[in-house]
């Protein structure tokens, strides 16, 4: 059915106001981040710098040492992106596609895991990388986020949609299981892959619990954390405090606008598969 002309006009102009509100504090946010330190604790506060400044970013970087920690962040989000993935998408497309004993239940029980919180596993998890030498260090870090139930799950929903002809035909004609994974299996599942990645990604980047436990040398601490002592350390320098967060969420803001195309590619067809 045609929509009348106002009704298309009152829908747009509540979404450019739903686009407005949501906007708005990532915008003062940034606008905080350059003006002189003890401007935005005025009241009324003032949505513009009255002098744009880049002293804060300076700051951050020079003197609280941001871009060891914006290293940090990177590498381990970096490699849990990619471990995860590899694991998650081997492990869905074996519930999928491959036949084995007991495959049905072992899936049912990693889907009723799921409502259990991740912070009841910390500690248990923690005192077995205490074990394993690996308490303070990058790997330790990065083994929580190496596979995930619902990246299994998001797999094998949408892996069971390739057909098992095409699988059968290449085995008919004589390719072993790695080079049916490799070259058959990960080209159809590139959309969920590209999802998969970004949740990955964007998980491990925003942790910060975790970091917390397992890394205690100050070298080794991801953004979130440093953020977060920053903070007590710079209570009252708001704008000190948004260039922080403005370095935090760029990085995971560019990643995300340069691949939303096929992060939502990827949710409409996994919504249907399976």
């Amino acid at each position: 059915m045609k929509r009348s002309l106002p009704s298309v006009l009152l829908i747009n102009a509540l979404l450019v106001l739903l686009a407005v509100v949501s906007l708005a504090p990532l915008l003062w946010m940034l606008s905080v981040s350059f003006m002189q330190t003890g401007e935005a604790g005025h009241f009324p506060p003032p949505l513009l710098p009255s002098h744009a400044t880049l002293g804060n970013y300076r700051e951050l970087f020079v003197r609280a040492g941001m871009g060891r920690f914006l290293f940090n962040s990177f590498l381990v989000s970096s490699c849990v992106m990619v471990l995860s993935v590899l694991f998650n998408t081997l492990a869905g497309y074996a519930f999928a596609k491959l036949r084995f004993r007991g495959r049905d239940r072992t899936f049912q029980a990693l889907l009723a895991a799921l409502v259990i919180p991740g912070q009841v596993a910390m500690m248990p998890l923690f005192l077995l990388l205490k074990q394993m030498g690996l308490v303070n260090t990058y790997m330790g870090a990065i083994v929580p986020g190496m596979a995930a139930i619902f990246g299994i799950f998001l797999v094998r929903q949408y892996a069971r949609s390739i057909p098992d002809e095409l699988l059968e035909a290449a085995r008919i004609d004589g390719a072993g299981e790695w080079r049916i994974f490799f070259q058959i299996v990960l080209p159809a599942l590139k959309p969920i892959l590209v999802t998969l990645a970004i949740f990955s990604f964007l998980g491990a980047w925003n942790d910060f619990m975790w970091p917390l436990i397992i890394l205690s040398d100050e070298s080794l601490q991801t953004l979130p954390v440093a953020l977060a002592s920053l903070s007590r350390e710079h209570v009252m320098d708001y704008e000190l405090m948004m260039a922080g967060s403005v370095v935090t969420i760029l990085p995971v803001l560019l990643l995300f606008l340069v691949l939303q195309r096929y992060y939502i590619q990827g949710l409409l067809l996994g919504s249907v598969k399976g």
